[in-house]
């Protein structure tokens, strides 16, 4: 390749293993630090220097930071779904913007297991008790909680990640309900171990909802005050989908009034803000999106970006575009 080396810029630190891939063709620099998420002005400033652009999952990529470089080649994304790119503003100019995969369910479905015990039996409570010097016994009530075996989970979206969730359900010797807008097959259903079951129902007999459909306008705060008002006093609600598909001061007013036992929450309305009167409550458990926080997940995830940029820079179609209509 002659002339100048391409330059890639990334939004915050990567695998090694994706970088070294993209410097041996291009010239890479990135924002050092992961606990930063880019402002507008920092992306503007510093796609003006690079035309090739590799962003995460919580990145803005508007319109305008789009219109900072003239010469941007591509935009590559770490998410599955590009919803933080104006992907219709990157097609107008005819730049590729790249995806990745969901090759996420098992981690995520890891996650969504670990917020429902650490919820159920108080993990982070006691956690805390002990670092603040409280051993309050090995029989003491102060943190009793609530038996996960044999109890009833009802999942409320049974697609990648719902059925993860209910393949685990069943090592805890739990009844399994689901809802799905399309039911699955009697023989997926029978494979799985779930029944399918009225939302309204499944709110009512569930001692865990598990909250795993994809984001959409059909499912914007699908759990609002009214299917909160159908659990159960003692039931918990477990979200590792997208944030907007609970109303989340709706949930709060739940949890505030006890009318239902607790909450575990992967993903935000209006991340990364996470409102105080949330973080305030004892009966939750809050973790900041970290569905995919797995080291040799997390590495795959950003080889595949890397090779997104990579077909850009030599000229080819990358393998995950998601606006293939600007090859037409």
């Amino acid at each position: 390749m002659s002339g100048a080396r391409p330059k890639v810029f990334i939004t915050q630190p990567v695998a090694e293993a994706a970088i070294r891939r993209l410097r041996a063709v291009a010239e890479v620099t990135w924002n050092p630090d992961p606990l930063h998420v880019m402002t507008k002005s920092e992306l503007c400033e510093a796609i003006r220097e690079n035309e090739y652009l590799f962003c995460l999952l919580h990145d803005t990529i508007d319109a305008e930071v789009i219109a900072a470089n003239h010469a941007l080649k591509v935009i590559a994304s770490m998410a599955i779904t590009p919803s933080g790119i104006d992907v219709k503003a990157a097609t107008a100019r005819r730049i590729p913007v790249t995806v990745i995969p969901p090759i996420v369910t098992e981690a995520t479905a890891d996650l969504h297991w670990a917020l429902l015990l650490a919820v159920a039996r108080r993990v982070v409570e006691a956690d805390r008790f002990l670092r603040t010097g409280t051993f309050p016994g090995g029989q003491s009530s102060s943190l009793e909680g609530a038996a996960v075996y044999g109890k009833t989970i009802g999942i409320i979206g049974c697609g990648r990640v719902g059925q993860a969730v209910a393949r685990r359900a069943r090592g805890f010797g739990m009844g399994i309900l689901y809802y799905e807008r399309t039911p699955l097959a009697p023989a997926e259903e029978e494979d799985l171990g779930v029944r399918y079951t009225a939302m309204a129902r499944l709110l009512a007999d569930a001692d865990f909802v598990s909250v795993n459909c994809a984001y959409t306008r059909e499912t914007h705060h699908q759990i609002g005050e009214p299917e909160l008002a159908r659990m159960k006093r003692t039931a918990y609600l477990v979200n590792t989908a997208r944030g907007p598909v609970v109303d989340e001061k709706a949930l709060v007013k739940a949890l505030q009034e006890k009318r239902i036992a607790g909450a575990a929450l992967d993903v935000f309305e209006e991340e990364p803000h996470v409102g105080p009167e949330l973080v305030g409550l004892g009966n939750v458990v809050l973790t900041p999106h970290i569905g995919s926080a797995v080291t040799e997940l997390r590495e795959e995830m950003a080889l595949i970006v890397a090779e997104n940029i990579l077909a850009v820079i030599e000229g080819r179609r990358p393998p995950n575009c998601f606006n293939p209509e600007i090859y037409g």
